[in-house]
């Protein structure tokens, strides 16, 4: 799943896990219960980590795995669908979008219904996480090329080893 908060990601995410019996793995799910913040020192990318070691285990045993990450950069979207490759699955990119206002408008009635289970953003935070985000291209959103890993890593793997710490070996 790519794409900025209140995008819908999540949502659409649990109507495919139940339409394809799949294993989906949001990391704002776990965030929340485990550290009670977004990002407690850096502990998101190794949550992400061990997700991804997760779906990687499943997809090795056959089991569909919805990543409901939002994935805002291509080097990780292209890292993913490396090591789908790897782990001898298809992998395909589903890119959601909304306008600001309607994230904004999602986002109040998400922590207004239940403020315990979600993050408050404010509108300056979308405008930085819109400054951020790295819309994907037609080319990401096919089962193509994979991209080469990004100047000074020579292999996903490194590249991988770097930004999800406990990710896979």
């Amino acid at each position: 799943m790519v794409g900025l908060p209140a995008t819908g990601k999540t949502t659409h995410a649990r109507q495919l896990e139940t339409e394809n019996q799949a294993l989906r793995l949001t990391p704002d799910e776990w965030m929340i219960p485990l550290f009670a913040h977004p990002d407690p020192n850096g502990k998101r990318w190794v949550l992400e980590g061990r997700l991804v070691w997760l779906a990687i285990r499943a997809l090795r045993l056959g089991v569909s795995v919805i990543m409901d990450f939002g994935v805002w950069a291509r080097d990780e979207r292209s890292a993913l669908r490396w090591l789908a490759a790897q782990a001898g699955a298809d992998c395909k990119l589903v890119y959601l979008e909304a306008s600001e206002r309607e994230q904004q408008r999602r986002l109040e009635a998400r922590f207004a219904s239940d403020p315990d289970s979600n993050y408050e953003l404010s509108h300056f935070d979308l405008d930085e996480f819109q400054g951020i985000f790295q819309v994907p291209g037609e080319d990401e959103l096919g089962i193509g090329q994979i991209d080469r890993p990004p100047d000074g890593y020579e292999t996903w793997e490194s590249w991988i080893a770097e930004h999800w710490p406990s990710s896979p070996p």
